[in-house]
């Protein structure tokens, strides 16, 4: 029975599938594909969950049903996926399409029917079997930039439309689409000291190893020497023949001395267990120097339904005289393979390089709660919010709360509590708790009883009481007042709040509200005049911006306009 665990981590290494259907999608553009993202990817505090397709850097491409179906969910929306249809299938998949720049035909006609019904741009609707149905190949949109989208793609997913786990899409015959012969890069090796009595290369620090390239292709890596408990870290990305940009991998697998030791392949997951890259990386590394270093074990196990592990989680135990050989092989969805070889031995010498000192005197016990109060704040941190023990610094001076800063990963919501008695009730009215990032100040949705303040968040850092009294700036794109622009398509404003940011915009005609479409990474607010609101002839204008803390600007004006040709 002592090595039943054995069984089971080779039959999780061989990563056995279900049979997708491979021919049952089509492409969802009718250009050659190519990948700015692939599914997997590491991405801050998520995984990415789909293909990000380039769209030749451009946005209004057709974009097509990928298979028979119906539209089951149009949600709208300034950040995440922007504009994104779903469609669900009779085979039992739903296909996802995001950051789109409309949808065509009688499908934006509906989504527009019920923005205008809803008097609002970001909406969420759940249309019936019946409403909008689709046909393979049918164009349902045009590919665009909305949302949170660094430039013109398109965002393409593929879930189990019961338990909405996405997919990688490679397994729907996507990899006959997107050619690929390049083998894994494995950029950086680390070792790492799993507790304060472990000495890896006379280091209590995580150790950079130099790593040689062998005449098969295979890399060894210069000899790890250790007492203790070790655990290894890679960087590490992935090309193909034709998008020309790296991405992540698929696959990673780890073996001491020959018998499976760790690993975990991008196949299939669920939105709440996403948070979790933040325990699969290096988060101290990488918010310190932007390295995403994936360790290769786990010092507290974490619900990520990637990952496969033995009993030793990935941890490697250097106790004796005896040699060990830890190999790593890295793979990508077409099978091309790298593999990392790394010698080790036990070494008795002493530290060169001693840990990190701590400066911090309040110690974070992830299996307790956490209360710490000073001057006007309380932090209230849940048992289980961390998964590792760690010292915090905590700080209140001159109103401002230090907790620590941004390299600690939290996985569930953690109370932050101001009182104030200075403040008048007027002023409370104006007031949030924000949290400060050098010159920026962001803004939390804060609960406010009495004279006290409250917030929840995931991230440590800076936080204080932030007073806003200042309205949104408004700004039309070009005056229209009094003139006649029956050749003009929209209306086109910039609007900018720098303390509470932007909350709510309205715009009306003759006193009938229109739709306003809103990107917040541009400040831009756009009125499409084929919305048809727009009478003939003399036209009253009005728009109402509103920011997180109530303050409004109000924009008037009138224009002319002739409908006909």
């Amino acid at each position: 029975m002592k090595n039943s665990w054995l069984v089971i981590l080779y039959s999780l290494f061989s990563f056995g599938q279900n049979q997708y259907p491979k021919d049952y999608f089509r492409s969802p553009l009718d250009i050659p594909l190519q990948l700015s993202g692939n599914f997997g990817e590491l991405r801050p505090n998520h995984i990415h969950s789909g293909f990000d397709f380039k769209t030749q850097q451009k946005e209004g491409l057709y974009v097509y049903a990928t298979a028979d179906g119906y539209i089951s969910r149009i949600k709208i929306s300034q950040a995440g996926y922007g504009k994104a249809i779903y469609i669900t299938h009779p085979n039992g998949y739903t296909s996802v399409y995001g950051h789109l720049q409309s949808g065509f035909g009688e499908i934006e006609k509906f989504i527009k029917n019920e923005q205008y019904k809803a008097k609002s741009y970001e909406i969420e609707v759940l249309p019936t079997s019946n409403d909008l149905i689709v046909h393979k190949g049918d164009l349902i949109a045009l590919s665009g930039n909305t949302g949170g989208s660094d430039g013109p793609h398109l965002h393409f997913e593929i879930r189990d439309t019961q338990s909405e786990k996405i997919i990688n899409p490679m397994y729907f015959g996507f990899e006959d689409l997107l050619l690929d012969k390049k083998r894994p890069q494995v950029t950086s090796l680390w070792v790492y000291p799993i507790d304060g009595t472990t000495i890896v290369n006379q280091s209590k620090r995580p150790f950079l190893l130099s790593v040689t390239q062998q005449e098969d292709g295979s890399f060894i890596s210069e000899k790890v020497t250790a007492q203790g408990n070790i655990g290894f870290g890679i960087t590490s990305i992935d090309f193909d023949n034709v998008s020309w940009n790296a991405n992540g991998i698929f696959s990673v697998k780890t073996f001491l001395n020959g018998k499976p030791d760790f690993g975990y392949q991008f196949d299939t997951f669920s939105f709440d267990e996403t948070r979790y890259v933040n325990a699969l990386i290096d988060y101290t590394r990488y918010k310190k120097l932007g390295q995403r270093v994936q360790k290769l074990f786990m010092k507290n196990p974490y619900p990520l339904s990637l990952i496969h592990s033995g009993e030793s989680n990935g941890i490697i135990n250097v106790s004796s005289n005896i040699s060990q050989t830890y190999r790593i092989q890295v793979s990508d969805f077409a099978g091309n393979r790298t593999e990392l070889f790394v010698p080790i031995q036990y070494s008795s010498l002493p530290e060169k390089i001693q840990q990190a000192p701590v400066t911090s005197k309040y110690l974070v016990k992830v299996k307790t709660d956490n209360i710490y109060a000073a001057e006007n704040v309380t932090v209230t941190i849940p048992a289980h919010t961390f998964l590792d023990d760690f010292y915090m610094n905590f700080d209140v001076k001159e109103r401002k709360l230090n907790l620590h800063e941004d390299i600690v990963p939290a996985f569930s919501n953690f109370q932050i509590t101001f009182e104030d008695s200075l403040a008048t009730d007027n002023d409370r009215e104006k007031m949030f708790i924000g949290l400060v990032d050098g010159k920026k100040t962001y803004f939390y949705n804060t609960k406010k009883f009495k004279k006290s303040f409250t917030i929840y968040t995931k991230y440590l850092g800076d936080y204080k009481l932030v007073k806003d009294s200042v309205a949104p700036k408004l700004k039309i794109a070009k005056n229209i007042e009094g003139k006649w622009i029956s050749n003009q398509k929209e209306l086109g404003f910039t609007t900018v709040d720098d303390i509470s940011g932007i909350k709510t915009y309205n715009g009306y005609l003759n006193g009938k509200w229109i739709l306003l479409e809103y990107e917040s990474k541009t400040n831009q607010l756009t009125h499409h005049f084929s919305d048809g609101i727009v009478d003939e002839g003399k036209n009253d204008l009005k728009v109402v911006v509103t920011d997180n803390v109530g303050n409004s600007t109000i924009f008037e004006t009138h224009f002319f306009r002739s409908q006909k040709p």
